[in-house]
């Protein structure tokens, strides 16, 4: 990508706000869920990433830079649609990092289409299967195996209520992640579980030059009072957030980050 995102892999500064937790973090390999490793790493937590398995060089990259940080980090290749891959998932990070603490849902599909009638009844499915079948299932069986204090975490989108258009299977499915932030958050309650989601905004990560029409590419984020795309480094204090113990009373919420672009 040009210019190449910023992460934070030379900017982001650990506290020890996570010190000793134990993260999934989904599509954790590049964009949104990269600076979200490396923030979760430095603040103390062990990850296990999960990325499809064509993108092994990113997922070397995030491996390298969680344990330059001093942390574990146990990389799961492989498709989140399929629901075995998922049992898997969740069994590795309780064995081989020793509990569950912290589900970030973060891996997402989208593909934009102009015109209504030339979505396929297939690329409905795979966005629905992807971001949000995938996150129920994944999130059913991490909430078996959390413990009171654990943290899910959904991304969201502004789309969930401001959608656009040509990204409509993706918006959909992003008013239903919303949708199931707040009705677990209730849900789950009384077992201690916090359930909160981030809603980005226009955001430069390699969605947007492979999933967006070039003359689109070349304004993104130019219409937000901030007059730019964010960086993924910018949305990884609000992950922290939620993530930490200082988040204790915070659920049900949804974080937007989008350069001061209203969202109602």
């Amino acid at each position: 990508m040009d210019p190449r995102p910023d992460h934070g892999e030379d900017s982001y500064k650990g506290s020890g706000r996570l010190a000793g937790k134990k993260a999934i973090v989904t599509g954790g390999d590049s964009g949104i869920g990269l600076a979200v490793a490396i923030a979760f790493a430095r603040e103390g937590a062990d990850l296990l990433i999960v990325h499809l398995p064509s993108e092994t060089e990113d997922a070397a990259t995030c491996k390298r830079l969680i344990e330059e940080a001093g942390r574990k980090a146990v990389m799961a290749p492989g498709d989140i649609t399929e629901a075995s891959f998922r049992e898997d998932i969740v069994a590795r990070a309780v064995d081989e990092l020793g509990g569950l603490d912290i589900l970030v849902n973060n891996a997402g599909y989208q593909k934009p289409f102009k015109e209504f009638l030339d979505i396929p009844l297939e690329e409905w499915t795979k966005a629905f299967d992807t971001n949000v079948t995938a996150m129920f299932h994944l999130t059913q069986l991490a909430v078996a195996r959390m413990k009171p204090g654990a943290s899910i975490i959904n991304t969201a989108s502004v789309n969930s209520k401001d959608p656009t258009g040509m990204l409509l299977p993706y918006a959909t499915t992003k008013g239903a992640i919303a949708n199931f932030t707040v009705g677990l958050a209730e849900l789950i309650g009384e077992k201690g579980i916090r359930v909160n989601a981030v809603a980005p905004g226009p955001i430069w990560t390699p969605f947007i030059p492979a999933g967006m029409p070039p003359e689109a590419v070349e304004t993104f984020g130019s219409k937000t009072p901030l007059g730019r795309p964010g960086q993924p480094a910018e949305l990884a204090s609000a992950y922290v957030m939620l993530a930490s113990d200082e988040s204790s009373y915070t659920s049900g919420a949804m974080i937007t980050v989008a350069g001061g672009k209203a969202v109602v």
